[in-house]
C-alpha cells in the first residue's frame, strides 16, 4: 500500500464524531473503535487523515475534526496532563501546554499521532470544572496557569502584497495548479448556468478566470499581488469579457457592489490571514446582487499555521450560513494526489434579508 494511489473508500466522520459507512452511522463499538485506533496523518498541502478499515485505505472526510472528544478528566498520574474520551470510548491525552483555543472559544488539540479532536461543550464544562480558575486568555489548574495556543494564527507576511509578489516571480507557487481547477468541468454543467458576471478574488494566474470566460461568462479577475495580474495578463490578455483588476479585495471601489452575479473561490479564503474569513465573507455578499451565488472550491485540511491556513466543513458553514442557503455541498473526489480528500465543493445562494 502505498499513500500515493487513490484511497479504496472515503470514510464520513460527521459533526458528533460518529462513523458514516455505508450510508449510516456505525454503532458497533468495536469496530468504530479499531478505526479511529488505525487512523494516521498524511501529508499534503495540510495534514489529512488516512486510516485501514476492514482490510480498506480509507480516508477520512471529517465534517469537523477525526475525534470529537466527549469526555475529560485530569490525569491522576500527571497533573498537566488529560485523559480525554471520544466516541467508541477511544481514549487519548494531552499535555495542558498543548491545549488550542479556536475563534468559537473551543479547546482543540492533536493526540500523539497527530490526529486532531475537539472538546463538545459538555466536554468543556467538564474540563472548566476542573480548573481552579479560568479567563478569557488562560485556565490555572493545581495552581499552574496555562495559556492555550491560538488555533489557526495569523501570519503578518501574508498581508505583504510583497509577499505574494515574490513567489509569482520565483515560480515558487505550489497551491497553482497550471490550469483551471478540474471540478469546474465537472460541476458547472450541472449548475446550467446562464451568461453570467462573475467575480474572482484572488485570482492568481487566472486559470480558473479564464476558463469562465471561455465559457462565455463575463468575469472580473482580481488579486494582491501585481506579479500575478501580470502573469495573468500575459497568458489571458487577449479575453474580451475577462478584465483584471490589481488590488485588496478587502478595499474594492464601491462599483464593484451589487454587480456580480456569481462569486468564485478557490485557494483565496486559505491564503488570507484567518482573523479576514469573516470579512471574506461580507465581500462576496456586497459584491453580490441580492439573488446572487457564491461558488467554492474550499480546502478542508488540518493546517494550524499558513499559507495555506487550514479549515473544515464545520468552519465553513459557520461562516457562510448567515449570508448563503446552500444548493450543493459536496467533497470532490477527483483530486491531485496532495489535495486528495482535501476538496470541498460549495454552491449557495445569498439570502436577499442581507441587503
Amino acid at each position: 500500500m502505498t499513500t500515493n494511489s487513490i484511497p479504496d473508500k472515503y470514510l464520513t466522520i460527521d459533526q458528533d464524531g460518529f462513523v458514516i459507512f455505508d450510508g449510516n452511522r456505525l454503532e458497533s463499538k468495536e469496530e468504530g473503535l479499531i478505526l479511529l485506533q488505525n487512523m494516521r496523518p498524511r501529508e499534503g498541502f495540510g495534514t489529512r487523515i488516512e486510516t485501514e478499515f476492514q482490510g480498506v485505505r480509507a480516508i477520512i472526510e471529517a465534517f469537523d475534526t477525526p475525534l470529537i472528544i466527549q469526555r475529560v478528566e485530569l490525569n491522576s498520574s500527571n497533573t498537566e496532563e488529560l485523559k480525554l474520551t471520544a466516541n467508541y470510548d477511544f481514549k487519548t491525552t494531552v499535555q495542558l501546554q498543548n491545549l488550542y483555543l479556536d475563534e468559537w472559544d473551543r479547546f482543540r488539540g492533536y493526540t500523539e499521532q497527530g490526529i486532531p479532536f475537539v472538546f463538545t461543550r459538555p466536554a468543556q464544562a467538564m474540563f472548566f470544572n476542573l480548573c481552579d480558575e479560568f479567563t478569557d486568555e488562560t485556565v490555572t489548574i493545581n495552581g499552574s496557569e496555562y495559556t492555550p495556543k491560538t488555533w489557526l494564527a495569523p501570519n503578518t507576511e501574508v498581508s505583504d502584497e510583497l509577499f505574494w509578489s515574490s513567489r509569482y516571480q520565483k515560480e515558487s507557487t505550489p497551491w497553482d495548479m497550471e490550469r483551471p481547477h478540474p471540478a469546474l468541468a465537472s460541476v458547472l454543467p450541472q449548475l446550467k448556468l446562464n451568461k453570467q458576471r462573475i467575480l474572482v478574488l484572488g485570482c492568481g494566474s487566472a486559470h480558473d478566470a479564464a476558463f469562465l470566460a471561455d465559457a462565455g461568462h463575463i468575469v472580473t479577475a482580481v488579486d494582491f499581488s501585481k506579479a500575478a495580474i501580470e502573469k495573468a495578463q500575459t497568458k489571458f490578455g487577449d479575453r474580451a469579457n475577462l478584465k483584471f483588476f490589481h488590488g485588496d479585495a478587502f478595499q474594492l471601489p464601491e462599483t464593484f457592489q451589487g454587480q456580480y452575479d456569481l462569486v468564485f473561490e478557490h485557494t483565496f479564503q486559505c491564503a488570507i490571514n484567518p482573523e479576514k474569513r469573516n470579512d471574506l465573507v461580507k465581500v462576496w455578499n456586497r459584491c453580490l446582487h441580492r439573488e446572487g451565488y457564491l461558488l467554492g472550491l474550499f480546502f478542508v485540511f488540518d493546517r494550524p499555521g499558513g499559507p495555506p491556513f487550514g479549515g473544515s466543513e464545520w468552519e465553513i458553514k459557520s461562516r457562510l450560513d448567515p449570508y448563503f442557503d446552500f444548493l450543493y455541498w459536496t467533497r470532490w473526489r477527483r483530486s491531485e494526489d496532495e489535495r486528495q480528500g482535501s476538496e470541498l465543493i460549495v454552491y449557495g445562494q445569498r439570502k436577499a434579508r442581507n441587503e
